[in-house]
């Protein structure tokens, strides 16, 4: 399987996060892999919510200095 996409997406707030990620897991293949990073604090809300909602797996939460970091796998569906 090939390594995630990174997207750096700290110093972004509420909403930007989560419209940014959709928009980049709508451009990659279904079962693609994207790590986020984020500053926001309201990302550890919103980013699992975002998944749960629109049918992507979030499979790694990691809380790192100042952030956090999420892995997802794209959905089949369209987001």
């Amino acid at each position: 399987m090939a390594p995630p996409a990174r997207y750096d997406l700290r110093g972004l707030n509420c909403p930007l996060p989560v419209l940014k990620a959709r928009k980049k897991l709508a451009a990659m293949a279904p079962g693609s892999l994207l790590q986020l990073e984020t500053t926001d604090p309201l990302a550890v809300i919103d980013i699992p919510a975002f998944c749960a909602e629109a049918g992507h797996r979030l499979v790694e939460t990691t809380a790192q200095d100042g952030g956090h970091r999420f892995l997802i796998e794209r959905s089949a569906l369209t987001s």
